[in-house]
């Protein structure tokens, strides 16, 4: 029952996403903020009708919708893509090849114009974080996985590099992200839905300006140290 109610809305939102595209093409084709922001009330609705999953945000305060971040949050599961739109922040997502083959949920980012990654593919990373720089620039936050793929254990795997490099050479700060219970909401490798409590809590943003070049590991190890300590709370 829960998984045709998910399925029914995702189909909906594919629908309206793809006639918003059309609609407001000569207005919004760039950055796809309108057609990005119907995934808000997805979630919501998601949420609403599932009664196995229970979520508490906090920290929105710390989103300042005039700035422009490099987002980095843990990953545990498929729900994190549910959860996340909590934020109701304007960004893109950086995505394996996988999710944009999944029918209907892929359409739906491409239709948003997320950042395709292609595992295993050196040409794809370079591509990655170029078309994240032209994003940044044009005032649209990017969101990333450091840890490159979803905990299998809720323990954070060790984060890869690119976006804290990326965020130092762009100046731009970093918005930290704690998810919490989702791991349990969707476990990897599953596609059941399992009772669980989530959290999401939006973190102080990090100011960049002052790091160099190299000190993109002790940025890492910042972000990386502020999210433990929130999962200790």
């Amino acid at each position: 029952m829960i998984w045709t109610v998910g399925t029914t809305l995702t189909i909906l939102l594919y629908f309206v996403m793809l006639f918003f595209v059309v609609v407001l093409y000569p207005f919004d084709n760039k950055k796809r903020r309108f057609v990005h922001a119907q995934c808000f009330w997805w979630s919501d609705a998601v949420l609403a009708l599932n009664p196995y999953w229970k979520i508490r945000v906090s920290g929105l305060e710390n989103i300042n919708k005039k700035k422009t971040y490099v987002v980095v949050s843990n990953h545990q599961s498929l729900a994190d893509i549910v959860v996340i739109y909590q934020t109701k922040m304007q960004f893109k997502w950086v995505a394996k090849d996988d999710l944009f083959r999944v029918p209907v949920l892929g359409w739906e980012l491409s239709l948003a114009k997320h950042i395709r990654l292609e595992r295993g593919d050196f040409s794809s990373i370079k591509h990655v974080y170029r078309h994240a720089a032209e994003w940044l620039r044009c005032g649209m936050s990017v969101l990333f996985f450091p840890e490159g793929t979803r905990s299998e254990t809720g323990a954070m795997r060790d984060f890869q590099n690119g976006a804290f490099k990326l965020a130092i050479k762009e100046k731009v700060p970093v918005l930290p992200i704690y998810l919490d219970g989702t791991g349990n909401a969707i476990p990897k490798g599953s596609w059941l839905f399992r009772k669980a409590s989530c959290r999401l809590k939006v973190l102080p943003a990090i100011d960049t300006a002052k790091f160099k070049a190299a000190d993109f590991a002790a940025l890492k190890d910042i972000v990386r140290a502020q999210l433990e300590f929130a999962a200790r709370e």
